[in-house]
Parts: C-alpha cells; sequence; structure tokens
C-alpha cells in the first residue's frame, strides 16, 4: 500500500506491522519527513511490494499473524534483501541479541517514539550511502582467500562462492579491514556496524562479530578476528588492496 508519495528520489520505506493505527501513525510520520511509505499489515503482503517497489529499508514488527517478523527477517537476509529493522514488544536484550543474529540491522522495543525510529532509519540508510561513497573509488579487499568487492558489496570465498553480508556485517568487516593488525574497540566497532545514532551496548557488537566470524568459517578466536580481552577485537589476517 502506497499513500501519497514524495519525490521518487525520496527513499522507500516499507513498514510491515498488523497493527493498523500504528501504520498510519508511522506511516504519516515517516512521509513528512521526505520518505515513500509503503504499508503491509503482515509478510504475506510485504513480498510483492519488495518485488515491485525499490525498498531501502524494511521495518519489521515480530509478533504478526502467519509468519512472524523474525521468520521474515531470517528469510530476507539469507536473500540478501533491503536492511531491516525490527520492532517489537519483546524489548528484552536477549530478544534483541536473537533479532541482531537472524541478520536485522537494528532492533527498537516497542513502544518507541517516531522520531528515535526516525533517526535510527537514518542511520541505517547512511551506513548504506558511506558504503556507496566508498565504493566508487573502486578498491577491493583480499585476505585468507576471501575477496571483498566494496562497489558491489560482494563477498567471495576461496571457494568462488558469494559470501552474503547484511549492512552491519559489511561495515563491520571493512572497518577490520581497513585497519587490519589494530586493536579496535568495541566503541568504534558501533560506529562502523550500527550507525552513531543508534543505542549502544557492547552485546550487540559482540553478536555482530560472532555471526561475521562464522560466516568467515572462523569460529575459532585465535582465527583472522581476535578477541583482545577487556580491549576489544582485532583482525589478523593479511590484507591486500589488489
Amino acid at each position: 500500500m502506497h499513500v501519497h508519495a514524495p519525490p521518487t528520489t525520496a527513499p522507500n520505506i516499507l513498514l510491515v506491522d498488523d497493527d493498523a493505527g500504528l501504520r498510519e501513525q508511522i506511516g504519516g510520520y515517516l512521509r513528512q519527513h521526505g520518505f515513500v511509505v509503503h504499508l503491509a499489515e503482515d509478510a504475506a503482503a510485504m513480498d510483492p511490494i519488495l518485488r515491485a517497489e525499490p525498498i531501502r529499508l524494511v521495518i519489521l514488527d515480530v509478533m504478526m499473524p502467519g509468519e512472524d517478523g523474525l521468520s521474515a527477517c531470517r528469510r530476507l537476509a539469507d536473500a540478501d534483501g533491503p536492511p531491516v529493522i525490527i520492532m517489537s514488544a519483546m524489548g528484552d536484550e536477549i530478544d534483541r541479541i536473537i533479532g541482531l543474529e537472524l541478520g536485522a540491522d537494528d532492533y527498537l522495543a516497542k513502544p518507541c517514539s517516531p522520531r528515535e525510529l526516525l533517526a535510527r532509519i537514518r542511520s541505517v540508510l547512511r551506513r548504506g550511502e558511506d558504503r556507496g561513497d566508498r565504493g566508487k573509488s573502486g578498491y577491493a579487499f583480499e585476505f585468507a582467500g576471501y575477496r571483498l568487492d566494496v562497489v558491489r558489496r560482494q563477498l567471495l570465498a576461496p571457494s568462488g562462492e558469494t559470501v552474503l553480508l547484511t549492512e552491519g556485517e559489511f561495515s563491520l568487516l571493512t572497518a577490520f579491514l581497513e585497519q587490519p593488525g589494530r586493536i579496535l574497540a568495541r566503541d568504534e566497532l558501533i560506529e562502523h556496524a550500527k550507525g552513531g545514532d543508534a543505542e549502544i551496548y557492547d552485546r550487540a557488537i559482540d553478536v555482530q562479530v560472532s555471526r561475521l566470524r562464522r560466516k568467515l568459517g572462523s569460529g575459532d578466536e585465535s582465527d583472522i578476528i581476535r578477541t583482545m580481552r577487556g580491549s576489544g577485537y582485532m583482525f589478523t589476517a593479511k590484507v591486500r588492496r589488489p
């Protein structure tokens, strides 16, 4: 559902929530701030909109009839879909961690203010724009048999297979590759992986790093991304820019 769209250059946002009143409230607020807003009442209604529109970001409720938001988030991450912000009445840290594990780029507990949601949206979109600006220079990274193409945001494994990365994982990996052999504190990594407007908590970065390690086939903390107790993390592989 698409209502009174701003100019086509505005970012397209998809809000998926079974609460009609909340959809209209948030949708109206985001339209006032320059976004094209598409609304869906559940995951089934989300899919045709994703196929038809150039969606830049999806906001997903967790508790919905049919497919729940966490399942939809995992599906979008597996398909290298647009970044996802999860909104949920389940605001405990463990629920946030589960959302991040499944590929969400950010997580907001309900009730949240539209202003805070707007800040999170801008933060996630800004990371994507920063990535695009870096990509204009055409550089790439090679490490441990992997190749990261910054222009395409494509990570190729030594086998030649593509490793799918979320926005947060891409930003985190780029931070490591730009400063190999240097200890990066969690606060520094938070700025890369979640953005300055996002809520800061160390456990979220630990989850992001753990997820990135698994995608790099490196579950051992002594391998590639090393945990520096009390300090942060260090990328240990030799990095080359071809």
